[in-house]
């Protein structure tokens, strides 16, 4: 009777960038092995294929199913019961089979089959709205842009790409978009800014071969009717809540959104100054400054800091994250270290909305500076030192231009509003601040309830601000006004 010999395990293919397994085959007393193997396709020529035996080796087999010839059978010895073959090198193209049966006799493994793939796919990019050549669409709209590849191997399975940027390092299909049966794949991209833009591809195969990046270049000409919308970060035309997340991201979510649903999201890395998280940074926005596209500019400033500011021109932009440094203004008797909020209340007009003015509180008194791209002249508007109960909230100009703002007493929760009309000089007139108890009761909102209080200008189009608000049990709530409510759902 002949001794029986064991093969305990499936044989397998390891690869730099992997594993792809042959499952167990072993054998019974009666030399009796099975095993069922999955297909696969491999970036390399000379792949190490590797099996268990519990005896003291077992014979290969290889075949080159593409050619239909058998190309290996012979025996390998092991080593400490492990089986490793690694073969001459492979056609590129072609497809694989192999086994391993076990010494003296008896049924082999299952064929386990791979295809070898070492060419990159060549990706080939284009658009009928943004052409390489001519201009259909405008800075600001969307447009379509379709992803190929020349791909006779293993096939593509996604595209990588970048607008405007740079492509990380790396071979995955993380993040990108996946390609269609055919090979294709198409997305939707809204270049923000007039000029020339870079569209960048790279395309990955099923082996994991990726393409060197092919670039994309076309012209968005400026668009003089592009929509404006006070509170609008993301050059869409349409207002935009920003929010933190808990785990310290920024989300920005629309006012088009039916939940809560972020269109963008900034990691907490991205938030400038090296503080590693969004929260707790004062984050301001509504108007824009004279000389760009019409989306709000950005302010972002650490509670407590007497240096300066960042401006993030143009709106929040996952491409261009490096947002421009500059210093608080000086005035007589303003020492920012003590300012308690950074609101932006516009410019007074939303048809035209250049020419920034932001709403800060010092030691329970409000000033007010004007921007257009740099800080301006800053007024102090009072001196009683009555405002520190208050929370300060920019809805922005209405329909007709009247600038209006908003204050939250913190203890009882009473939300009042404030005209700001123009003086005989065209000028603001902050003088009904003077008073933050003699602001028209809008409705209560206590803090306990409602921990965030907010408003991105008209978030519904009927040319009235809106406000917003998050519970505190994080649920995102919705005005029409400061009236009728809508829950949007629980947010991240």
């Amino acid at each position: 009777m002949y001794p029986a010999r064991l093969l305990t395990a499936a044989a397998t293919v390891a690869l730099a960038a992997g594993l792809l397994s042959a499952p167990a085959a072993s054998a019974a007393p009666h030399d009796q092995v099975t095993a069922a193997c999955t297909a696969d396709w491999l970036g390399s020529t000379t792949p190490v294929l590797t099996g268990t035996t519990s005896g003291t080796g077992a014979r290969f087999g290889l075949w080159d199913e593409t050619a239909g010839v058998k190309l290996v059978d012979r025996q390998v010895g092991a080593q400490a019961g492990q089986l490793s073959v690694t073969p001459e090198p492979l056609t590129d193209g072609h497809r694989y089979s192999w086994r391993f049966w076990p010494q003296g006799g008896g049924q082999p493994t299952a064929k386990c089959g791979f295809g070898v793939d070492v060419t990159a796919p060549v990706a080939v990019v284009g658009s009928t709205d943004f052409p390489a050549e001519g201009v259909n669409k405008f800075a600001g709209q969307k447009g379509v842009f379709t992803f190929r590849a020349t791909e006779t191997g293993s096939g593509v399975v996604c595209y990588r790409y970048v607008l405007d940027g740079t492509l990380g390092v790396g071979s995955g299909c993380e993040g990108a978009v996946p390609a269609a049966a055919d090979g294709t794949a198409t997305v939707t991209l809204r270049p923000r800014d007039w000029g020339t833009h870079v569209l960048q591809v790279q395309a990955v195969d099923r082996a994991g071969n990726v393409t060197g990046p092919t670039s994309y270049t076309f012209y968005a000409p400026w668009n003089a009717n592009a929509p404006k919308a006070y509170g609008d970060v993301d050059a869409d035309g349409v207002p935009d809540i920003v929010l933190t997340d808990r785990a310290g991201n920024l989300q920005v979510i629309s006012a088009d959104a039916t939940g809560t649903e972020p269109s963008a999201v900034f990691p907490a890395q991205a938030a400038p100054g090296g503080t590693g998280s969004w929260d707790g940074l004062e984050i301001a926005h509504g108007g824009w400054s004279r000389n760009t596209n019409p989306v709000d500019d950005v302010l972002v400033r650490r509670p407590g800091s007497a240096g300066g500011y960042y401006l993030y021109r143009g709106g929040l932009d996952p491409a261009r994250m490096s947002p421009i440094y500059d210093y608080l203004p000086e005035a007589e008797g303003l020492d920012w270290s003590r300012a308690g909020q950074l609101v932006s209340i516009g410019s007074g007009s939303r048809s035209a909305p250049e020419g920034l003015q932001q709403l800060t509180l010092v030691d329970g008194d409000l000033w007010v500076a004007a921007i257009e791209g740099w800080w301006g002249e800053t007024t102090r508007v009072t001196t009683a030192g009555n405002w520190g109960g208050y929370q300060l909230i920019g809805p922005g100009p209405d329909a007709a231009g009247n600038l209006t703002v908003w204050a939250r007493e913190k203890a009882t929760g009473t939300l009042r509003a404030y005209a700001v009309p123009r003086d005989a000089a065209g000028a603001y007139d902050f003088s009904a601040l003077a008073d933050p108890a003699a602001g028209t009761v809008l409705g209560s909102f206590p803090v306990e309830q409602y921990p965030t209080l907010g408003s991105s200008g008209d978030l519904d189009g009927d040319g009235a601000s809106d406000l917003y608000a998050v519970t505190a049990g994080r649920h995102l709530l919705t005005f029409t006004g400061v009236t009728n409510p809508k829950d949007r759902g629980l947010l991240k």
